[in-house]
């Protein structure tokens, strides 16, 4: 008998299911990583717009006289 095969004896219905963090929490594991990555993605973006924000503000701003920054 293969292992595959007394992995699918040991485990009986839940065999090929994703495991979930917790038991009583309905998110599995692969779905937490897809949210960690999209909410790291998210951060870098959301501070790339405060940059290009902060730059617009700081630089050009003054320079077409729309903010008095000394």
């Amino acid at each position: 008998m293969g292992e595959a095969k007394r992995r699918q004896n040991a485990l009986g219905e839940q065999y090929g299911k994703e495991e979930r963090i917790l038991s009583w929490v309905p998110i599995s594991k692969r779905q937490a990583g897809d949210f960690y990555q999209w909410t790291t993605r998210g951060a870098w973006v959301g501070i790339g717009i405060m940059v290009v924000i902060w730059l617009t503000v700081r630089f050009i701003g003054p320079t077409f006289g729309w903010w008095d920054v000394q």
